[in-house]
This record gives C-alpha cells, sequence and structure tokens, in this order.
C-alpha cells in the first residue's frame, strides 16, 4: 500500500539532494570562471534589470562592502558598468555589459551541456521524463521558500 509522503519527509530529501546537486554544480569549473559572488551579482542583474549596489546588496543578503568589492572586480573585466542614477545622481546604478550578458550565457550554456552529457549517460528516457516533470515543481517550492 503506497502512503502519501510526509512533507517533513519530502522536504529533507530535497535539502540533502538538492544541497549535493547544488555544490556538484558550483565546482564545474570553466576558463576565466567566474566566483561566486559575481556570477549572482551577474545573474540578479541580468534577471531582474539594473539595480543600486545597495539593492543588490540587499537581494543578495550581503553587506554593502562586499557587494562593492565584487563589483567593482566585474567592472574591472568589462561585464558591469555604473551609470548615475537618473533620479538621484549621488547614487550609481550598475547594469550588465554586453559582454557580462555574454559571459553569463556562456557560463550556463556550458554548464547545461555538462549536465546533459551526464543525463545521457546516466538515466533512462522514464527517468528524463520524471525529472523534467519535477523541474517546474522544484522552482515552484524555490520562489515560494
Amino acid at each position: 500500500m503506497n502512503e502519501d509522503p510526509d512533507a517533513s519527509e519530502v522536504a529533507a530529501a530535497l535539502r540533502v539532494s538538492i544541497g549535493l546537486f547544488a555544490r556538484q554544480l558550483r565546482q564545474l569549473k570553466a576558463d576565466g570562471e567566474l566566483t561566486l559572488p559575481e556570477s549572482s551579482a551577474l545573474a540578479r542583474l541580468d534577471r531582474f534589470g539594473p539595480a543600486t549596489p545597495t539593492a543588490l546588496a540587499r537581494r543578495e543578503q550581503i553587506s554593502p562592502q562586499s557587494v562593492g568589492a565584487t563589483l567593482s572586480a566585474l567592472e574591472a573585466r568589462g561585464l558591469v558598468e555604473r551609470c548615475p542614477d537618473p533620479r538621484d545622481g549621488r547614487r550609481v546604478i550598475m547594469s550588465l555589459t554586453d559582454a557580462g550578458l555574454q559571459m553569463l550565457r556562456s557560463r550556463r550554456n556550458e554548464r547545461t551541456e555538462q549536465m546533459a552529457r551526464a543525463l545521457s549517460a546516466g538515466f533512462t528516457p522514464a527517468e528524463l521524463r520524471q525529472l523534467m516533470a519535477a523541474a517546474p515543481l522544484i522552482e515552484r517550492l524555490a520562489q515560494i521558500i
């Protein structure tokens, strides 16, 4: 008899498996690889658009000083640019450059290709269908936590 799983059991299993998956994914390196804070800042700017360093720090839940160092490194590499805030000239707005967007896309594509190779080599078509069905549920869970 199949009982419905307890939400606590599902939460524990997902925490372990998603944690392992995230750690493995972070370990996939590419040439000119970005640091985790740099990747995160680029991804935030891509997803949410231009923002002040303070807004980025809030979203990342880190100090403004840490974000400032990360943004300075990205700016030195030509991946982000700063412009005066049109509503308040004392503040700056950070945005992705074309090079930053290209770096982010390249990094995502490379990791996606690495995952696709692993999926092709290690999973049956039925398992791939199960993973595909689970993906939107995991995304929805991430959005409501």
